[in-house]
């Protein structure tokens, strides 16, 4: 396959943008007592098993695991709603990522609950961590680096 336009020198202001939206998030689910940074990992990899992004998958799930997630929770993570391996929480923020991810509008009974469960600062943050792995997964899908050329600071 011929190689494809390198979209971070070529974009680096818009893809420094993108970056800094992942520096925001990572010190909001640093902090947060219901979407953690696990929980986020959990969302990223979902919202990339959706999008059936390759790059993303394999990036995610090596993340997951240098955080200490587990094999077992990885694999099951297409099946979660049949898994008893997930919190409320993070069946929530699934099922959040699940939703937004099919760009189907939210009802008024779906938001509450998921306000009640998580609240409203995690549910917007959660939102824009949704919207930006649709849009990394987008951004990959269209230029194709290569899968498994991701290296977690752990796994170099």
């Amino acid at each position: 396959m011929a190689l494809r336009a390198n979209y971070f020198d070529l974009a680096s202001k818009a893809m420094q943008i993108l970056m800094n939206q992942e520096s925001y998030l990572r010190e909001q689910f640093n902090a947060s007592d219901t979407v953690t940074t696990v929980v986020w990992e959990l969302v990223k990899l979902r919202v990339s098993q959706i999008n059936q992004c390759a790059f993303c998958i394999d990036m995610h799930s090596k993340d997951a695991l240098t955080q200490g997630e587990t094999h077992k929770r990885i694999i099951g993570l297409s099946a979660w709603r049949d898994m008893p391996l997930y919190s409320d929480a993070e069946r929530t923020a699934l099922n959040w990522a699940e939703h937004v991810t099919s760009g189907k509008r939210v009802d008024d009974t779906s938001y509450q609950k998921v306000i009640d469960v998580l609240g409203e600062q995690a549910v917007v943050d959660l939102t824009i961590a949704i919207n930006a792995i649709n849009s990394w997964n987008r951004m990959v899908k269209a230029f194709t680096p290569e899968v498994g050329s991701y290296k977690p600071a752990s796994f170099r």
